[in-house]
């Protein structure tokens, strides 16, 4: 049975993603240890995650997924494809959102193309991990709809970890419920009842460009090979 602690409902704002990701390490000390993978979802979560694995000396990975979206309504997931190609299908999500398998194929197909050039420019400096038998923790910046941290999880799941945890600096308490039945544990730092805009939670919430994810890569690639 999944597992789900919500720390507090404060609306404190965090300094920034680095200090969010040190305060949810210190949530996550007993899951530490190099068979240990900690995930983030670009852009963003990189940071919290990179953070997370320095604080469990664990392994740390972008995890590349997309959700495949309803027809009309791109927001709503009937599944997800990851970056090797392969995917899932909710079919009952998909029987309720009226995608019949051409548009399942042409969504696909086009979310893929999306991840492939990102999966090339990232992939040169850092090789995916493998995540059979591990304890996968995924995690972001926060979510609203929780529609990619979705996509994510199960992108994990369909890799045969272990133990999926998901971990989360902030969230409405409501979406945080419903992807923990995703995940075998959930921590999420912070749940205020007046959920609004995720920048409202961080004093500085700059965009993460590719050159800041690039270095973060080109870091966790010299820990990697022990350089």
């Amino acid at each position: 049975m999944s597992t789900v602690r919500i720390i507090s409902d404060s609306s404190e704002p965090f300094e920034d993603r680095t200090e969010a990701g040190r305060l949810l390490a210190g949530r996550l000390d007993e899951l530490g240890g190099r068979q240990a993978a900690v995930l983030g979802i670009p852009r963003g979560g990189v940071v919290i995650a990179h953070e997370i694995a320095k604080g469990l000396s664990a392994d740390f990975d972008v995890i590349l997924s997309h959700k495949l979206g309803a027809p009309n309504n791109p927001e709503f997931a009937i599944g997800a494809v990851f970056e090797d190609g392969t995917h899932f299908i909710n079919r009952r999500s998909a029987s309720y959102a009226g995608a019949d398998e051409d548009y399942i194929r042409q969504e696909k197909m086009t979310q893929l193309r999306r991840i492939t050039q990102r999966a090339q420019e990232y992939r040169k400096i850092l090789p995916k991990l493998p995540l059979a038998g591990r304890t996968v923790i995924v995690t972001d910046d926060g979510i609203a709809t929780g529609a990619s941290m979705q996509a994510a999880l199960l992108a994990v799941r369909e890799q045969n970890p272990d133990k999926v945890v998901l971990a989360l600096p902030v969230g409405p308490e409501e979406t945080v419920r419903e992807l923990s039945e995703i995940a075998d544990e959930t921590v999420c730092l912070r749940s205020p009842p007046d959920f609004m805009a995720l920048s409202r939670f961080y004093l500085r919430f700059g965009q993460v460009d590719d050159e800041q994810v690039l270095k973060i890569l080109e870091a966790e690639s010299a820990r990697r090979s022990g350089q």
